[in-house]
């Protein structure tokens, strides 16, 4: 199954709906006692999703064009938002930083997240140089703690597509990374959230960013030097998962600051990110002063 956090154009109010081919059913119209967001339907559990299936198999709930309405994030308020960076060698070559022994993991703050087809801003004053990066989010669906790798994949509850926005400037020149990549609307997810049993094998997916018309990324997830399993295997070690948790997997090589010329989002740029099986999320750029 897919879903979305989708909103009438005139309202702020996301509603969580499932989505099939190019409609929208939502979750309130096929369940008495609905779960307003993709976290409670997370933190539900198996038996919630079972029940929604069974809903949506009936066949009677109305359908709406998924054209008649705007994206919110494809998760909104989860537990946590961690980050990868490095886990692709061509990209940690490409910045001329180390892949080292152990992830490098960092933070996403909340009021990063956005949605498909919106607008993220930011002041000229604060980065000129800011850069796109396709990543695969990979959404926890059971508490994971002290995970084996071998078992790993049976606490992840779904995927989403993931453009991890960074203001390269103030990435080198700070310690750490979440600010350079939390701006408000740096963290676009979605269109799509989808279930596990959507994607058979996380680590064989063509993942890719095009940029104003341009294919800038393209390659494939089987790339990551660590695996998805890996990865959560290593963060329960010292942290419990969470339901609902959003990990963002790292990006591929291709971005814009190692390219001669360079490439940044400008004004008015527009930039798609793509993961097969999953969607495509775009997003458009505003640059202010």
């Amino acid at each position: 199954m897919r879903f979305a956090h989708l909103r009438r154009a005139d309202s702020p109010v996301a509603n969580l709906a499932v989505v099939e081919h190019a409609d929208a059913i939502l979750v309130s119209d096929l369940l008495s006692d609905a779960p307003a967001s993709l976290q409670q339907l997370i933190e539900g559990g198996d038996e919630l999703l079972a029940e929604l299936r069974a809903a949506l198999s009936e066949g009677s709930a109305p359908r709406h064009p998924l054209g008649d309405w705007e994206y919110s994030s494809a998760v909104i308020a989860p537990p946590a938002v961690l980050a990868v960076g490095l886990n692709y060698a061509a990209h940690s070559s490409e910045l001329g930083l180390k892949t080292d022994a152990a992830p490098t993991v960092f933070t996403l703050w909340p009021n990063s997240l956005t949605g498909h087809g919106q607008t993220t801003s930011w002041p000229r004053a604060l980065s000129e140089a800011v850069d796109y990066e396709a990543e695969l989010g990979v959404l926890i669906g059971t508490h994971a703690k002290d995970v084996d790798e071998a078992d790993a994949l049976g606490h992840v509850w779904g995927y989403t597509v993931v453009n991890d926005i960074t203001a390269r400037n103030i990435q080198f020149a700070e310690a750490q990374w979440s600010r350079c990549k939390s701006f408000d609307g740096f963290t676009p997810t979605g269109p799509f959230a989808v279930t596990a049993d959507e994607i058979p094998d996380p680590q064989d997916l063509h993942i890719w960013t095009v940029v104003d018309g341009h294919t800038v990324q393209d390659s494939t997830t089987g790339q990551m030097v660590r695996s998805v399993a890996k990865l959560i295997a290593h963060l329960s070690q010292s942290l419990t998962l969470l339901p609902g948790t959003l990990i963002s997997t790292g990006s591929p090589g291709g971005a814009g600051y190692s390219r001669d010329p360079q490439i940044f989002l400008r004004d008015h740029s527009t930039v798609t990110v793509g993961i097969d099986g999953i969607g495509e999320l775009t997003t458009h750029c505003r640059i202010l002063g």
